[in-house]
């Protein structure tokens, strides 16, 4: 069966709901990972997605910061929550496709401003929260998709301007390191580069600073889908949906849409 599943940073799901609608609407993905949700479990929207089909909702939520959501209409079982930020952060959750392929959808911490862990905290605990990643994924056995905004662009051509952004967060080089260590402990997948190939720029957040997004171009890849190697020949078509940068009152992300033949 083909699968088609998204992920997008929506940067508070109650206050853009209609951009969410317009993107289910349109798109009509089987399986929704949202991120930065910033809402509690029991005021979670829940008659928005009833409405559109999606009947299947397994939550990680947090009052007013973090959280993340696996929305689907195709039925999904767990749901798991890892503490990678080791604080009690809602920023994973774990689901199971059908078919039984897992889907980890995950919110890897921003790190704040200043990239040094003894002058900046938040920097240290994103670094060990990608640590904490990267132990879980060396002992991974079964095959799976990993999803989210990861806060972190890799390549030269992930960020508008490589030689500018090396001393800012999400493009230092111990960052980038260390992200290339998580892939490597499972060989993950890189889908949005399998399907735009480097050097192609690929961005997928835009800093609301820019009031012209556009024009400016200064977008970086925080976003991510990767699978295990095993299913990377499921992986048919992805897409981008930079439109939705425009839309109504956005998120600063844009979603990503992958279909997998599983």
């Amino acid at each position: 069966m083909a699968i088609t599943i998204a992920t997008w940073n929506i940067n508070s799901v109650r206050a853009r709901a209609d951009i969410v609608e317009q993107f289910l609407v349109q798109h009509q993905p089987d399986v929704l990972c949202l991120q930065e949700t910033k809402v509690a479990n029991e005021i979670f929207p829940h008659a928005l997605f009833e409405r559109l089909g999606y009947a299947h909702r397994l939550l990680n939520g947090q009052r007013m910061h973090h959280g993340v959501a696996t929305i689907a209409r195709v039925p999904i079982e767990g749901a798991w929550r890892y503490d990678w930020q080791d604080n009690g952060e809602a920023r994973h959750i774990g689901v199971r496709l059908p078919g039984g392929v897992l889907l980890e959808n995950v919110y890897v911490p921003a790190g704040g401003d200043v990239p040094d862990r003894t002058q900046n905290p938040k920097f240290g605990q994103k670094l060990d929260f990608v640590e904490r990643m990267t132990r879980w994924s060396e002992t991974l056995k079964e095959p799976a998709v990993i999803v989210g905004d990861f806060n972190i662009a890799p390549l030269e051509c992930d960020v508008w301007n490589h030689k500018a952004l090396l001393d800012v967060v999400s493009h230092t080089p111990v960052e980038v390191e260390l992200l290339a260590r998580l892939q490597a402990s499972h060989d993950w997948i890189d889908l949005g580069r399998r399907f735009v190939p480097a050097p192609e720029k690929f961005f997928t957040w835009w800093s609301y600073r820019n009031n012209d997004w556009r024009a400016s171009d200064r977008g970086r890849r925080l976003d991510h889908i990767w699978c295990s190697p095993s299913l990377a020949p499921a992986a048919r078509d992805f897409a981008a949906v930079k439109d939705a940068r425009d839309w109504g009152k956005p998120s600063d992300h844009i979603p990503q849409i992958v279909t997998l033949d599983l």
